[in-house]
């Protein structure tokens, strides 16, 4: 029975055979999914989504809107709820595709929040304090800092456990939060999953995916920084949904040197190297191609030219979000579906999980042994 549940949840398959006539291999299973707090900035879209369009045939994917961890800080209740959603409808429009992806929405999906308690209770608080992001985090919100903010990595344990996925593709900012995912799974099974119980592992240890190289988009205030949705100033950031005049607005005014030329890699020019990053990504081109046509320019012919670059990039994305924003059902439809494929993967994970634990489910006592009868003459009466 366990050998057949665990078929049940082995990766989709590729539906032809080998040139050969040998199976086709089995897809590897990634997860991801970003939090739903503002809108997807360029940042976003250039280094995470688009490269989940591109793998969308190499690997067995589960793409989710991360609402759960967007709580973990405070937020406005309406907000969240048309984030999540926008969130999702943008997945769509920069090219995931339902028919070869489950889209969901984390919190439709119930053991994910199942699985984090069991996980809560083999973690080791140390582990969690050791995090830098809670380190950075809680000292910013100061005596206000919620236990959520420190139970985060659990959280993305549980998300990426659940799934089974072999691969997550992750930033340099989450690398030590996929550590931890695989010092969890190997907790539990030194716990629960060891040669006296006879069990065989519950989790997948997972690897990270090195995505391709690609332009690691920075604050178009800050070059050393990172484009981020929490930033304070919206002009660090492009989001996918602003308009062209706002694109050609925040370009404007991003922070660039006194320099004539514009060059690339100079440590003393971060904020170059950024804007031709942005450039190369929209327009496909390399960094040579774009020194090559653009190297000699100053800031104010370079600039009018990469919001141009920008705009034209974003349109179909643009047109395509306001075609599913204008059908609202279509998009339920997709994270119903999405939910229910990965409720599936879900369930039985966690199934496996608390029966390893021993925790059973409704209905499957087990049959308790009667006192002996010695002691039951010398158990004190009931009052």
């Amino acid at each position: 029975l366990a050998s057949r549940a665990h078929a049940a949840l082995a990766p989709r398959t590729r539906p032809l055979a080998s040139a050969d006539g040998s199976p086709p291999p089995a897809k590897k299973r990634v997860l991801s999914g970003v939090q739903p707090t503002g809108v997807l900035h360029l940042g976003n879209y250039l280094g995470a989504i688009r490269q989940w369009v591109d793998m969308q045939d190499e690997f067995d994917n589960f793409f989710c809107v991360v609402d759960l961890h967007a709580i973990t800080s405070p937020h406005v209740p309406k907000e969240l709820t048309e984030s999540t959603y926008r969130t999702a409808a943008l997945y769509l429009a920069c090219g995931i595709d339902p028919k070869r992806s489950r889209v969901f929405v984390q919190s439709h999906v119930r053991a994910h929040a199942e699985l984090c308690w069991l996980l809560n209770c083999v973690t080791p608080m140390g582990w969690l304090e050791k995090m830098i992001q809670f380190k950075e985090k809680s000292t910013k919100q100061g005596e206000s800092v919620a236990v959520g903010l420190l139970d985060y990595p659990v959280l993305m344990a549980a998300d990426i456990l659940l799934y089974r996925a072999q691969l997550v593709p992750v930033g340099e900012d989450q690398r030590q939060h996929l550590e931890l995912t695989r010092d969890i799974a190997r907790r539990f099974h030194d716990q629960f999953c060891n040669k006296a119980s006879k069990r065989r592992p519950t989790f997948v240890e997972p690897d990270a995916l090195i995505l391709k190289e690609s332009a690691r988009i920075m604050s178009l205030q800050d070059g050393t920084a990172k484009m981020s949705k929490s930033a304070e100033s919206e002009l660090s950031r492009i989001e996918l949904l602003d308009t062209p005049d706002e694109i050609f607005r925040k370009i404007k005014k991003c922070k660039t040197d006194a320099i004539m030329g514009l060059t690339y890699g100079d440590p003393a020019r971060p904020e170059a190297t950024n804007l031709i990053n942005i450039y190369q990504a929209v327009t496909g081109v390399t960094h040579e191609q774009v020194l090559a046509e653009v190297g000699g320019m100053s800031w104010g012919d370079f600039k009018p030219r990469l919001a141009e670059a920008v705009v034209a990039h974003l349109e179909p994305i643009q047109r395509r979000y306001n075609e599913l924003v204008a059908e609202p059902e279509y998009l339920r439809s997709v994270l119903a579906e999405g939910a229910e494929e990965a409720t599936k993967v879900a369930d039985m994970t966690l199934g496996w999980a608390k029966d390893a634990m021993g925790i059973v489910p409704p209905g499957a006592m087990p049959i308790l042994s009667p006192m002996p009868t010695a002691a039951r003459k010398q158990a004190a009466p009931v009052v």
